[in-house]
């Protein structure tokens, strides 16, 4: 770890210095958090709590992120202050009674909010594909999705959070094999339907996370994430599975709601995170060893009452020369 200024370096450690604080970066060790999920997994008032996050993210421990009307916690994603933290949670024994609870306390947390989506999955898997297509035209997207992947054929394609098939049907005709995972078993149900009802005899979809994706490394041409990653706590984690995934020049292609305000989309649809901004996906990607190609926008016909949609398409290969284009549709 690089020397810090003595000063900044006592103050870090003085942040750190106390148990509510200490249990914090803990937990924030398993990815970032709400306010009110670290109030529930901590069991204290959130302007007790909220005087210990000032004191953390004044430190540079810690990193504020507003959205809409919450507001989420992280560690840094690199620096000095990463690495200090990451040296003092080392140092902590996971058999320590008050980690291990907080750690009981968060899965308990982490389950309420799947047993949520799989809920709201459940109600809407029948008009998925409607409501994934209010704030934009869907398709235009499909269009460019299949613009992008390039003319193919390919061998294997993966579609992430698969939903109810239907980037499975589009790529049928282009592919030896098509597959698809998803969380919600009310999902796979509609997709099965769907792509018997479209005589595709080349896929199959099964249960399956993508952060845990079940395919072995570099077995896919081709990965699709659409519209999922604002669903998931932790969106990086599914670009370092699609990278896994991806055969060495195979094509990542993204499709998710550029950032809104829209915040009855994280209470009544399960959103997690109010869209994903370009500078987060770049960072996710580089990070998974993924090389940007593009980032093509898709402007809603119903101005600022709708959602703006992001389509990237990044490559497997880390070396890539980076285009840097951008588009705006």
């Amino acid at each position: 770890m690089e020397a810090a200024g003595l000063s900044t370096l006592v103050q870090q450690l003085r942040a750190a210095g106390e148990v509510t604080r200490a249990r914090i970066l803990a937990l924030l060790a398993h990815g970032e958090l709400s306010v009110g999920e670290l109030v529930q997994v901590l069991n204290q008032s959130q302007p007790r709590l909220s005087r210990h996050l000032k004191f953390l993210t004044a430190a540079g421990l810690i990193d504020r992120l507003p959205e809409g009307a919450w507001v989420f916690y992280r560690l840094p994603v690199e620096g000095r202050a990463r690495e200090l933290v990451d040296t003092l949670n080392a140092a902590i024994d996971p058999a320590d009674p008050a980690i291990r609870r907080d750690r009981e306390r968060l899965e308990e947390v982490k389950a309420e909010r799947s047993e949520a989506a799989d809920q709201y999955f459940s109600r809407v898997a029948e008009e998925w594909d409607r409501l994934r297509a209010l704030h934009y035209s869907d398709s235009d997207i499909e269009k460019a999705v299949i613009q992008a992947a390039g003319v193919g054929p390919f061998d294997l394609v993966v579609d992430f959070g698969t939903g109810t098939g239907r980037m499975l049907t589009l790529f049928a005709g282009k592919a030896r094999r098509v597959e698809g995972i998803d969380l919600s078993h009310q999902m796979l149900t509609v997709a099965r339907s769907n792509l018997e009802a479209a005589g595709v005899s080349n896929a199959s979809v099964r249960h399956g996370d993508a952060t845990a994706a079940p395919y072995a490394d570099h077995s896919a041409n081709l990965v699709i994430v659409h519209q999922v990653l604002h669903f998931l706590d932790d969106p990086g984690r599914a670009l370092n599975e699609a990278a896994r995934v991806l055969k060495p020049g195979g094509r990542l292609i993204v499709v998710d709601f550029a950032p809104h305000k829209l915040e009855h989309l994280r209470s009544e649809h399960a959103h997690r995170h109010l869209g994903v901004s370009e500078a987060d996906f770049e960072r996710w990607a580089d990070k998974a060893g993924l090389s940007v190609r593009s980032a093509r926008t898709f402007r809603s016909p119903g101005g600022d009452k709708g959602v703006a949609v992001i389509l990237w398409t990044a490559d497997s290969q880390k070396d890539l020369q980076k285009t840097g284009k951008r588009s705006a549709a």
